[in-house]
């Protein structure tokens, strides 16, 4: 049986899209780093869930940084509290999704990355450059895929900021104003508790924002992460066994990889430009071409 349910895991995981991928590791570490702090409770070792923090969590000091230099990305898939990764799952899956729809999927993991980075760098900065957090510059730790989020719904809001989001009591809300809520809270929080946490959103949020107004010029940002992800993907797909050799002009043949790649390209960059479009001029300015290329890439 936990053959059959490790096998249905993997699965999934290895045939979802890249935001079920995210979720999958923020929701398999949170239940991991749990279970773990349950051993040290029980065995009534003083440190639990802090032994965790510090080992997982990005320090302000940027010593402790260098000797534990993965913190930088394990601190933002890492979370402890129930409340914590479920506000950032739930707000990550609504953004995540019109995300993938309008920019890309391929551009998900990289927006993530960089946005989680760019907030730890706030954190680290702020801690260390403003004069009420010097005595907790040394000992500061953030954990949590906050910054990420916020830079993956930042983004979504930038690119689509009349999009209307149905809220439970509240009706249809423009991602304009969710965006700019969502910033302003993090804003009057941060005397209130919890500093790091809050200054670290703003900065993934302050990536996303900018992320899409340079795409919306031509360039990527991500671009690194996204190919440096696809290349290892393909290091673990199965290769074909058997050889079989095409007329170069049989058009049921498969594509080579370079074709397949020239032909990726050139269809992503078509899609590029109907978002734009739809951006710029609303769904309804497309041809009946573009309606049917964007319905049948959305499938």
């Amino acid at each position: 049986m936990h053959q059959s349910m490790f096998h249905e895991m993997k699965n999934y995981f290895l045939q979802g899209n890249m935001l079920s991928k995210l979720i999958f590791v923020n929701v398999g570490i949170f239940i991991l780093a749990n279970l773990i702090s349950l051993v040290f409770f029980l065995m009534a070792a003083s440190s639990d869930a802090q032994a965790i923090i510090h080992w997982l969590g990005i320090s302000s000091n940027p010593g402790i940084i260098v000797a534990r230099p993965w913190t930088v990305i394990t601190y933002m898939f890492t979370h402890l509290s129930l409340f914590h990764i479920l506000f950032n799952m739930i707000v990550f899956y609504v953004g995540g999704r019109l995300f993938c729809q309008y920019i890309g999927e391929r551009r998900l993991l990289g927006t993530y990355i960089i946005g989680g980075l760019i907030g730890g760098l706030f954190f680290i900065l702020s801690y260390n450059f403003f004069p009420v957090f010097h005595e907790y510059a040394e000992i500061s730790v953030a954990i949590g895929a906050s910054a990420s989020v916020m830079a993956i719904f930042i983004a979504i809001a930038t690119y689509i900021p009349n999009f209307q989001l149905p809220l439970i009591l509240l009706g249809r809300i423009r991602l304009k104003y969710i965006a700019v809520f969502f910033v302003i809270i993090d804003l009057i929080s941060i005397d209130k508790g919890n500093s790091g946490g809050h200054i670290a959103h703003l900065g993934g949020a302050a990536y996303g924002f900018l992320y899409v107004m340079l795409l919306k010029r031509g360039h990527d940002t991500g671009v690194f992460f996204n190919t440096l992800f696809e290349k290892i993907q393909s290091l673990f797909k199965p290769k074909p066994k058997m050889r079989v050799k095409y007329s170069k002009y049989d058009r049921h043949r498969p594509l080579t990889d370079e074709e397949y790649n020239k032909q990726k390209i050139e269809t992503q960059e078509k899609i590029d430009k109907i978002l734009d479009k739809i951006s710029k001029n609303g769904y309804d300015s497309l041809t009946k071409e573009e309606k049917k290329l964007l319905f049948k890439m959305g499938k």
